[in-house]
């Protein structure tokens, strides 16, 4: 698609380390870059690219962008273990790939400063970490994504699969907990305590099921599931019958005109619930992958498919000269900050923004299973 290859181009152009053109958070906030999981989404989506496409423009750059934050006894610029934020695991994902490829002493030491916060992090009573130290006692299915892909790895790659097993344990726990036996969705967030204002004092859970959370879960199944070496049958048997389970429970709420999903997943005839592009290119992406490894059968791949189509069909487009990519909600979360409470209209109120990339990252990555896609099956194109 020459439209995106010509939208990826434009956003490397406009971007440095310091100044990445999809940061729309820090942009916003007038604040320098830092290290963050919203850059770690977007290089780790190049490199995806790269590794298929072998176009060295998206090597050089990913490599130029996390070789600016890296230092070379391992330590990272602007980042700090002992915040224990699962969010700031997520760039280090790019440090395994990158090292591979460029043989950096100093990116395979950032590994392990990174996994000196996983020994740490705090978790709750049930074994899962805390999704921030500043929200204690709280599982986020955001932070599946964020954390365990990375854990799995260096798990595998540096300690013989010594906590692989609690890695999966984390999926099986979030199952238990957060799964909704109504319709198979998951509920943004459970509270361990059960003393924050947003949740069930019964169930500890956050009150709707918001697809970007939903959606990072899925992909937190499919990129882990990815990893897990074949020793763990059994692991890897249940966590793809997690991943099928939600994907039949995302199918009935897809929009049936452009493919894609809801803000609130099932509450789409609400006012103004809206087609949500982000959450809709992770589904995109990871129902594409699912089918490529297996755990969907082919036919799910029209559906992944008709999600990415519909994106890019309704929602990226050329405005004066300049391409740009709409519908992303900017962030949404849960807790004290600016009262977020999980109801319906707090989702509503979020703002929506273009040419981020916790939209645009993901979209790449639905894209790279579209290149694969193509490449096996010439027919089709």
């Amino acid at each position: 698609m020459k439209i995106l290859d010509n939208y990826i181009q434009q956003l490397i152009e406009n971007s440095t380390p310091q100044e990445p053109a999809w940061n729309i958070e820090k942009i916003r906030a007038g604040k320098p870059n830092t290290w963050n999981y919203i850059d770690g989404c977007m290089v780790k989506a190049l490199l995806t690219l790269y590794d298929i496409t072998d176009d060295s423009r998206y090597l050089n750059f990913a490599d130029e962008f996390i070789d600016y934050f890296v230092q070379e006894d391992g330590s990272i610029k602007y980042y700090d273990p002992e915040e224990y934020n699962l969010d700031n695991i997520n760039a280090g994902k790019t440090l395994y790939r990158l090292y591979e490829l460029t043989n950096k002493e100093k990116y395979r030491k950032a590994m392990d400063t990174i996994y000196s916060q996983i020994v740490h992090q705090p978790r709750t009573k049930e074994g899962n970490f805390w999704h921030k130290q500043i929200y204690p006692n709280q599982i986020w299915l955001d932070g599946l994504y964020m954390a365990q892909p990375f854990y799995m790895q260096y798990e595998l790659s540096f300690r013989n699969g010594a906590s692989c097993q609690d890695s999966f344990n984390q999926f099986k726990t979030v199952r238990n907990l957060m799964r909704c036996e109504k319709n198979g969705l998951y509920y943004h967030a459970y509270d361990s305590s059960r003393t924050m204002f947003w949740c069930d004092k019964v169930t500890g859970l956050s009150n709707n099921f918001w697809l970007r959370a939903e959606g990072w879960f899925a992909m937190a199944l499919v990129d882990t599931w990815e990893i897990m070496p074949d020793s763990m049958t059994e692991e890897k048997k249940e966590l793809k019958e997690m991943f099928q389970e939600l994907i039949d429970a995302m199918l009935p709420y897809q929009d049936e005109e452009t493919g894609m999903w809801y803000q609130v997943i099932n509450l789409g005839g609400i006012k103004p619930n809206y087609l949500e592009t982000s959450g809709s290119a992770i589904f995109s992406y990871a129902i594409m992958k699912g089918v490529r490894l297996g755990l969907l059968d082919t036919s799910y791949f029209f559906y992944g498919n008709k999600a990415f189509e519909g994106i890019c069909k309704n929602h990226l487009a050329e405005v004066d000269g300049i391409l740009q990519l709409d519908n992303i909600c900017l962030v949404a979360g849960l807790g004290n900050v600016d009262m977020r409470e999980g109801t319906f209209d707090y989702y509503m109120r979020e703002p929506i923004v273009k040419n981020d990339a916790k939209g645009v990252a993901p979209l790449i990555l639905a894209y790279t299973e579209r290149l694969l896609y193509d490449q096996h099956n010439p027919s089709n194109r």
